[in-house]
């Protein structure tokens, strides 16, 4: 493995993308990825079955303090903030929204990135907001990789185009691209 950790955020119109995304990825993949996706506050059940589906790789959401395992995908449990920590394990919060959200796409992308720092590969998808746009300046300030979903690809571009006047992201890619760039992580 190459010691590299993927986190992805996005909002309205990024189901398809992350499932495009996780559906291409082989079950032999080892860099933990996490995901950051807005979504109903009260509804805890269906979204990690769905991306399951999709998935040749364990979805899961994690506990409070769960260490970080090669190989799986770790998903913010709906109305949860989630953290990466030094250690190498996830923690959970019910802080107060950021952004309007709980998840918060920023929280996530900050703590990964003083976690992970050049380890770090961050990826923002379609969103309605600008969450996600800071942390992913925090990501590439602290020696992370920036990625930014195309916006002309995106159902809603909000998101993508805050983070790309955020800062000078690394790659602008279509979903094709984004999944050539991450495999190519795997046969590194």
């Amino acid at each position: 493995m190459n010691n590299k950790y993927i986190i992805i955020g996005g909002s309205a119109g990024s189901f398809q993308a992350v499932t495009s995304i996780l559906s291409s990825l082989p079950k032999t993949y080892k860099n933990p990825i996490f995901l950051c996706l807005h979504r109903l506050k009260h509804v805890r059940s269906g979204f990690v079955e769905a991306l399951s589906i999709k998935s040749k790789l364990p979805v899961v959401e994690p506990r409070d303090k769960e260490h970080i395992k090669q190989g799986y995908i770790y998903l913010a449990p709906a109305n949860y903030h989630m953290y990466i920590e030094l250690g190498n394990y996830v923690s959970l919060s019910i802080e107060e929204s950021v952004n309007h959200s709980r998840p918060s796409i920023d929280l996530s992308f900050f703590s990964a990135a003083y976690s992970l720092k050049s380890k770090l590969i961050g990826i923002v998808l379609s969103g309605a907001n600008k969450d996600g746009a800071e942390g992913l300046r925090r990501i590439k300030d602290a020696g992370g990789t920036a990625i930014v979903q195309d916006p002309e690809e995106c159902q809603v571009k909000t998101m993508t185009t805050a983070a790309i006047k955020s800062t000078k992201v690394d790659h602008i890619f279509n979903t094709k691209q984004i999944i050539e760039y991450l495999l190519k992580l795997h046969n590194y």
